[in-house]
């Protein structure tokens, strides 16, 4: 009972301490938020209202295509990633292991890179559209018809073949843990494979399909880097073109937010999924699904269907873009490829630096406070993950630029000298960008690992005359060790990925190895955008094999 009484003060504020912690919860959350709530401002109040030239002119065209886009990247995924979750969760064949591991390397590769690699595969002077010249005498591009590479559907491609792994992580967890009985009664009533799947898999698996799906739609459409160099005029690409090119930066935050409310509305979806993605057992212990072993040209066809997304999201971009690495070796002592891998790695390792260390202060002084107003405003957080990078970066630099320019205006007055942009003129933009967007990684992690902590060491501490601050450093931190490198780890590789956000915040003439890419490939230099390209897969690969070994490894 005592124990009971003095957790319960303890949750409530009464021990000492508590209170500044709930404060400061309450003040980064107000942060993250603070770039959207921006964004809304800045829409309503522009200095130049084109909303109506918006609406009569180019809206409707970008609209139209991130529709598209999002439609069919969400349905392919979709169908690919349930597909694939179900043929590694059902059945056993030559390769399965491997394959079950594998088809979340597309995750390791940014989209755009695929994009790169896809067109210089394809393209009229590339290796498929030679081979089959030479092989049938054809001399001209007359002479043969083949599929339009940049263009549309080429894009919804190779978006739903980075964007897959969302919908099959969460299909093969939902298949996991369905019943073995229910498919024993099934087959006892005469249900065959598809019939199996149609009837009794997808049902119960729907929500987490749905959920997955909705998420490779919100990446859809914040994507900047595919759509541009595809040529597709979407949301995104619509405020870089009003805000860069045409000057007006209220007319860009309009569009951001029609980008937020399209976003919001997935995001809904998704966490709509995920609170439905659930079914109820009997008490006893259920039997888990008896997987079927396949041989012969059966457990072929399976490892092919499994390749295939696979093949295309990863072993493609890979071997073409190490292709070009190899074939180019100058490109690794390239002028500005170690400047912008040590900008990755400031911006980076900086912004995981300290959104990892605001998710422990947030996600600690929410649970010790008792209060409401941190447990409602912290959810408030995963609003910059959903926001589209492009989006923060309105919300970012307009008012950071004008704070930026009144600070160093009010030094030169007062001092005569002149501090420059010490905000917006160096790397810290891009790094609040960063913390905002991939905030959320960061405080489910944390957020998670809190509560693998048995409340009774924590206690403990207390009881020895701890204070709050200790018990965080000795009790907490030691025992969140794993959980938190894991959660540096995936940050600092979402931000070395990142492009949209970096490109419209950062300095002149400050390059990362993202925006390095980018700048080359749109030049067809891949030549030179090869070895930054490598860099940014292997540092993705490491998150995904962390990623793969915390949602793989559970039976």
């Amino acid at each position: 009972m005592a124990m009971t009484a003095f957790l319960t003060r303890l949750r409530r504020g009464g021990a000492s301490g508590t209170g500044g912690w709930s404060a400061l919860a309450v003040v980064f959350a107000a942060l993250i938020v603070a770039p959207i709530a921006a964004v809304v401002w800045l829409a309503a109040h522009p200095t130049e209202n084109i909303w109506p030239h918006l609406l009569a002119t180019t809206l409707p065209r970008y609209l139209e295509n991130s529709a598209v886009l999002a439609a069919g990247v969400g349905a392919l995924t979709a169908c690919v990633g349930a597909g694939a979750a179900w043929i590694v969760a059902m059945y056993r064949f030559p390769g399965h292991r491997w394959l079950e591991w594998a088809l979340l390397f597309p995750l390791a590769i940014p989209a755009y890179v695929t994009a790169y690699a896809l067109v210089d595969f394809l393209d009229y002077s590339g290796p498929l559209q030679g081979l089959l010249r030479d092989m049938f005498g054809w001399q001209s591009a007359q002479d043969y018809w083949f599929p339009q590479v940049r263009s549309r559907w080429a894009a919804v491609v190779v978006l739903a073949a980075s964007f897959y792994p969302y919908a099959y992580l969460m299909a093969r967890n939902a298949f996991r843990e369905q019943s073995g009985a229910s498919y024993e009664v099934a087959r006892a009533l005469g249900a065959g494979p598809l019939a199996l799947f149609w009837r009794v898999g997808l049902p119960l698996a729907r929500p987490a399909i749905v959920a997955g799906a909705a998420i490779a739609m919100m990446e859809t459409v914040a994507d900047f880097g595919v759509v541009d160099y595809f040529g597709v005029q979407t949301l995104t690409t619509g405020i870089f073109t009003t805000w860069l090119e045409a000057g007006n930066a209220g007319g860009a935050a309009q569009i951001a937010l029609v980008i937020l409310g399209v976003v919001f509305a997935l995001f809904a979806i998704e966490a709509l999924g995920r609170r439905r993605s659930r079914y109820y057992q009997s008490a006893r212990q259920s039997r888990p699904v008896t997987p079927i072993h396949l041989k012969g040209w059966a457990g072929g066809l399976a490892f092919a269907l499994c390749f295939v997304p696979f093949a295309i999201g990863f072993v493609l971009p890979v071997a073409v873009i190490g292709a070009h690495a190899l074939a180019n070796p100058e490109g690794w002592i390239g002028a500005g490829l170690l400047l912008a891998a040590w900008h990755s790695l400031l911006t980076g390792g900086v912004a995981s630096l300290v959104c990892v260390a605001m998710a422990l202060v947030m996600v600690y002084g929410m649970r010790l406070s008792g209060q409401g107003l941190p447990r409602l405003v912290i959810p408030l957080t995963a609003l910059g993950y959903a926001a589209p990078g492009a989006v923060l970066a309105v919300g970012i630099l307009i008012p950071l630029a004008a704070f930026d320019n009144w600070q160093a205006d009010t030094i030169w007055a007062l001092t005569g000298h002149d501090p420059g942009l010490v905000l917006t003129g160096t790397g810290v933009a891009i790094i609040l960008a960063y913390v905002v967007r991939f905030f959320a990684v960061a405080q489910a992690s944390t957020d998670a690992a809190f509560g693998r902590v048995p409340p009774s060491l924590p206690m403990a501490a207390r009881s020895l005359g701890r204070g709050l601050g200790q018990i965080l450093r000795e009790v907490y931190l030691p025992l969140m060790r794993g959980s938190v490198g894991s959660a540096l780890l995936l940050v600092f590789v979402e931000c070395v990925k990142e492009l949209p956000a970096t490109l419209l915040l950062r300095p002149f003439n400050y390059e990362t190895l993202a925006t390095r890419v980018h700048e080359k490939a749109s030049l067809e230099n891949l030549g030179d955008a090869a070895p930054a390209a490598l860099l940014v897969m292997a540092v993705g690969l490491a998150a995904v094999v962390v990623l793969a070994r915390a949602n793989l490894s559970r039976r």
